[in-house]
């Protein structure tokens, strides 16, 4: 299973009942989809950069979880049609793999693809070289007042 985080952004004229309501109907389906709820945090009401549906605020809402892929598109087909619900966002989050060291230590493993190679995407010898022809390029002469 991958890590998520979503953000729901819920119209600011919406009950804080019926609101955490929202919040609770969406974990709950993210467990019936075989999905596990990290941490759940309200970050309140908040102005928006730009109005949506003539609001000017809404109340944000971050829940971290744990899901399979397939439950990714039930999630948000849920989302679309609620109509409580301005705008959301789910983003995959990467986490590190924790390793230990032989002294008992941890520190996050990185995959080799995470590191970077020290190469250009394309070498430098393979490139052709840039010829300009001067017959071209002849600058026009400078206007002397």
């Amino acid at each position: 299973m991958r890590r998520y985080e979503l953000m729901l952004v819920i119209r600011p004229d919406v009950a804080d009942d019926k609101s955490q309501a929202i919040v609770d109907r969406t974990t709950r389906g993210i467990v019936t989809s075989g999905g596990q709820i990290v941490k759940v945090a309200p970050w309140g009401r908040r102005r928006l950069a730009y109005p949506i549906d003539r609001h000017r605020e809404g109340s944000y809402h971050i829940i971290l979880f744990e899901a399979p892929s397939g439950a990714i598109i039930e999630l948000e087909h849920t989302l679309l049609i609620t109509e409580e619900v301005l705008r959301h966002l789910v983003t995959r989050v990467d986490r590190p793999t924790k390793v230990t060291d032989g002294d008992g230590s941890e520190f996050d493993e990185l995959d080799a693809d995470d590191l970077p190679s020290g190469l250009d995407e394309e070498d430098e010898d393979d490139r052709p070289a840039a010829f300009i022809d001067e017959s071209e390029t002849e600058a026009a002469p400078a206007a002397i007042d």
